[in-house]
């Protein structure tokens, strides 16, 4: 394995200088600002996510405030009251991408952030208290709980959000694999196993967020070579 010394002096030669990357970095919030999200923000964030996994995400932006009117701005209480035959009627709204088998995922994914809730009080609560050094449980915990969650949805929605947690892009996945550090499939146990007791290390290298860790190594490897030279 490598020392985290080593994937930093790479990732700064590759973006021209110290003061470049650390301008690329940006940290997580912390437990107290994520604690002050509204439960409606992450049902809005996780039908975002799961409406861009598949489709270019302009489109999806662009028809966004389409998506806000048709369901309410994302009112976990208003959705979970909603009668079935209105969310069918609401699946082919033209304001929004017409995808029944994801719009369904909205009431599904309310419920169990409602579900949640209940139990820790808000589900930003929840979140904030997940420990970073196993977000990977956290990763499948949505998975397995929620709607359409699974893969790289959940933790895309979870780094938007301001969760701190690593990201299996493209360029870290090759990383890992070039380093012999996961092999076989991304989404198995053991590689997010291996992959969570890589970032654990670098983070007790470090210091740093596993956030500013993913983007570290991903700023280190792969075609994002950007050229920039200190001014």
């Amino acid at each position: 394995m490598e020392k985290f010394s080593d994937i930093y002096k790479r990732a700064v030669e590759r973006k021209g200088s110290e003061k470049m990357l650390k301008l690329l970095l940006a940290k997580p919030l912390s437990k107290k600002q994520l604690s002050t999200l509204s439960d409606d923000d992450w049902l809005e964030e996780f039908t975002r996510k799961v409406f861009q996994s598949g489709f270019y995400w302009s489109v999806i932006n662009n028809k966004w405030s389409g998506f806000r009117e048709v369901f309410w701005d994302f009112s976990v209480d208003k959705l979970l009251m909603m009668p079935p035959d209105m969310l069918e009627q609401k699946a082919t709204d033209e304001r929004i991408v017409r995808n029944y088998k994801k719009v369904k995922t909205i009431t599904e994914n309310a419920y169990m952030i409602h579900e949640i809730a209940q139990e820790h009080g808000s589900f930003s609560q929840f979140v904030a208290n997940w420990p970073a050094d196993n977000i990977i449980g956290l990763w499948a915990y949505l998975k397995k709980h929620g709607a359409r969650l699974g893969g790289n949805t959940g933790p895309y929605a979870l780094r938007a959000l301001g969760k701190d947690t690593f990201l299996l892009s493209r360029d870290v996945e090759n990383y890992l694999r070039a380093h012999k550090i996961i092999d076989g499939g991304l989404q198995t146990k053991k590689s997010l196993s291996a992959a969570q007791a890589f970032f654990n290390e670098m983070q007790k290298q470090s210091g740093l967020s596993m956030q500013e860790l993913s983007l570290i190594v991903a700023y280190g490897v792969g075609d994002n070579r950007v050229g920039i030279s200190q001014q």
